[in-house]
């Protein structure tokens, strides 16, 4: 990557903001200039970044001036309401928020996968959901071998998917719990410590959740296939960071387990962690604070002949936000993208 860029983080302070400055850090993204933004109240906060830190500044409509990337995970209305703003600066927008992900305007982008679809873009590119990405990084490599007829996913998602707060609130239940106490319940309709919540983001008028039409939808967007059925169940569990989900994929014709795991230990981005005699699978406690997604478990749907049922992990605060949005504008940097094709689709 060659040249030097001024980034912004929109959201800086929360859980994903943070790990987008330690990732731009990391990888030493080229950036000259790095601005941490947020709200008001969050004005003037210090943040680590390398060596140094931050100030933070209020995210305002001329935040943007002089700016060419900026990463945003500050919400979508926020994101609804200052990437035009970011857009008709100048500035190329990587939004982690569900804002944009549907809009036929912005390209829906996991850059092990679709990286090409950057070409073009108008200004915003949406970052997918954690739980669809982590999932397509694994069917991705899978459709080169047969196409995909039908996926159907269950998945077991840490509270960090909404937020600190939830963290925070799983960790006193769990305190006040085991000093015989009553636990708060507040972030989540009901308990979650010692509990599961078959229910992420609201139900819509089909009886699923927003959360599960997100991966219904984001994985046909992504994998460019309006042909592939998907169908989800998510479920929030009493783990505080990686997202965990049960794939049965079908494909056209009989798919080999030895081909399958082939494919995916060649894939870039996933790391095939399977051998069952010795208790070897895919866990949380062992994806948290990696870059890569795990899959285990790979064998036979006994009663489908076209089918494969495995085990899939990932950092959702990594891979599943920051990671991939930086990874985006990498590949923007690299491809000479840094630039708005049309900036006229985001004038209003």
């Amino acid at each position: 990557m060659s040249g030097k860029f001024t980034v912004a983080v929109a959201g800086a302070t929360g859980a994903v903001g943070r790990e987008m400055l330690k990732i731009l850090e990391e990888r030493r993204f080229p950036a000259s200039t790095v601005k941490a933004l947020a709200s008001s109240r969050s004005a003037g906060t210090k943040l680590p970044f390398g060596d140094a830190e931050l100030t933070v500044a209020e995210l305002r409509e001329d935040s943007f001036d002089g700016v060419d990337l900026a990463l945003f995970s500050a919400g979508g209305g926020t994101s609804e309401k200052f990437a035009p703003h970011a857009v008709r600066s100048g500035c190329v927008v990587v939004d982690n928020s569900s804002a944009w992900r549907m809009d036929d305007r912005c390209p829906l982008v996991v850059p092990e996968v679709n990286a090409h679809a950057l070409a073009g873009h108008r200004g915003i590119i949406a970052d997918p959901n954690c739980s669809t990405i982590q999932m397509v990084l694994v069917l991705h490599p899978l459709r080169g071998i047969a196409p995909i007829r039908r996926v159907v996913v269950s998945s077991y998602q840490a509270v960090s998917g909404t937020g600190q707060k939830a963290v925070d609130e799983l960790e006193r239940q769990v305190r006040r719990m085991f000093n015989m106490e009553e636990p708060e319940v507040a972030v989540y309709p009901h308990r979650i410590a010692f509990n599961c919540l078959p229910h992420i983001d609201v139900f819509m008028e089909n009886g699923y959740t927003k959360e599960e039409m997100k991966m219904t939808n984001e994985t046909v967007k992504i994998m460019e296939d309006p042909t592939i059925r998907v169908t989800a169940t998510t479920v929030r569990v009493p783990v505080f960071y990686a997202h965990s989900e049960a794939l049965n994929v079908e494909f056209e014709r009989p798919v080999s387990v030895a081909e399958a795991r082939d494919a995916l230990e060649k894939a870039e981005g996933v790391v095939v962690l399977d051998d069952p005699a010795r208790n070897l699978y895919p866990m949380p406690k062992d994806a948290a604070g990696k870059d890569e997604v795990f899959v285990g478990r790979i064998r036979r749907d006994e009663s489908c002949d076209t089918a494969l049922n495995m085990w899939v992990v990932g950092d959702n605060i990594r891979k599943g936000a920051a990671l991939n949005a930086v990874q985006i504008a990498e590949c923007l940097v690299r491809d000479g993208l840094v630039r708005v094709a049309d900036r006229r689709a985001f004038l209003r």
